[in-house]
């Protein structure tokens, strides 16, 4: 019985492919560098701890628990317009409201004001926050889309996770 070297080859390259698939405490995440796949800690709960470099500066690729809401959002992954740690949606509700909102929220959290942008062009508002930790930067972003509002929340890698 003969055994052909495509046989051969392709239980290899399942063999390594499982063997790669392992268990273990690491997620994906994307280089700042290379744009490819490094690891990262996963967190307590086992939820990835990865982080994405954006024109804006390295984030987390979610938010923290605890991090103040805006009642009614959605995960708002039709709005997404590019990487971001939370991208959320409301039915309706006015941008400069949202803002404003956030922005309490935020400065009860401990966060200070750094600025607050619009109404800009599309009618949207963007605001500028600082963490009491070296290098926290936050940015929220407010944009009416028809009959929704866009949220898009950058948060800084500097910043703490849980």
């Amino acid at each position: 019985m003969t055994i052909k070297r495509g046989r051969i080859a392709f239980v290899f390259v399942i063999s390594a492919t499982l063997a790669a698939c392992g268990s273990g405490s690491a997620s994906l995440a994307v280089s700042p560098d290379e744009g490819v796949a490094t690891s990262e800690p996963t967190g307590a709960i086992g939820s990835p701890l990865a982080q994405t470099e954006t024109d804006w500066g390295r984030i987390w690729d979610r938010l923290p628990a605890g991090f103040p809401t805006v009642p009614g959002s959605t995960p708002g992954a039709e709005t997404a317009t590019g990487a971001a740690s939370a991208n959320l949606v409301v039915d309706g509700t006015e941008a400069q409201e949202i803002a404003t909102s956030m922005q309490t929220q935020l400065v009860q959290a401990g966060f200070a004001i750094d600025g607050l942008s619009g109404p800009l062009e599309d009618g949207g508002y963007v605001l500028d926050m600082t963490g009491s930790e070296a290098g926290c930067v936050l940015q929220v972003s407010v944009s009416p889309m028809g009959g929704l509002t866009a949220i898009t929340i950058l948060y800084g890698a500097s910043c703490p996770i849980d």
